[in-house]
């Protein structure tokens, strides 16, 4: 697996390669932003590892910047920052998931290799379910005309329910899908985030797009309700 590491803290970047390395990962490393642009544009890697607080591009606007190009490479961002308003940000400029400082380097390895699981192929400018559409790139929903307003998390469960279409996805794809290994099976957050999204994309219009399939998991109707 090739990783490409967008980190300017040396000693901890270093640290870093040499443990991913040991896991078998082949990784390169870049010190600033705008290098780490440069080669996520121009070579090819399994996973961006990308440091939000970078000099010359942070990490928020390298992560922008690659979607513009339609370079999907999945993005996993590292901060030393903490909060729901800092991992909304990243995951609303284009990463795939968020990992605050100081973290576990068993997770980190798990995370990336979810990450890779999923790839990083082209995805379509909209997504859509019946009258139901989603725009990946500018995280905007609509119903119909009405436009839906989503947190970070809702987002991500609709959206991996919307390219799953008319599949039934179990509760442990759905966790490793939006949320990796940040919860145990034993969690009942999928649950809480279905309710979540039912009461702003199916009740206010009527609909019930989101089935459950009893003892397995939850399925988006192909033609959105």
């Amino acid at each position: 697996m090739r990783i490409l590491l967008v980190e300017d803290e040396r000693s901890f970047a270093r640290a870093l390669c040499r443990g991913l390395e040991a896991e078998g990962f082949v990784v390169e490393l870049a010190e600033d932003g705008r290098k780490g642009l440069e080669l996520a544009t121009e070579r090819s890697y399994d996973v961006v590892v990308l440091d939000i607080m970078l000099p010359g591009l942070n990490g928020y606007r390298v992560a922008a910047a690659l979607r513009e190009r339609d370079r999907w490479t999945p993005v996993l961002m590292l901060t030393a920052k903490d909060g729901e308003l800092d991992e909304a940000e990243a995951l609303d400029t284009g990463a795939d998931d968020f990992l605050s400082k100081p973290f576990s380097f068993v997770v980190l390895v798990a995370r990336l290799r979810a990450l890779a699981r999923r790839g990083g192929g082209p995805r379509p400018a909209v997504l859509e379910a019946g009258d139901l559409r989603l725009d990946p790139a500018g995280h905007r929903v609509w119903r119909g005309d009405a436009e839906i307003e989503l947190t970070a998390r809702e987002f991500a469960l609709l959206e991996l329910l919307m390219r799953h279409a008319g599949e039934v996805l179990t509760r442990r794809e759905i966790l490793d899908g939006v949320w990796d290994f940040a919860f145990d099976s034993d969690s009942n957050i999928v649950e809480v985030y279905v309710g979540y999204l039912r009461r702003k994309i199916d009740l206010p219009f009527g609909r019930r797009a989101i089935e459950t399939v009893r003892g397995i998991g939850y399925r988006l109707a192909a033609s959105g309700g």
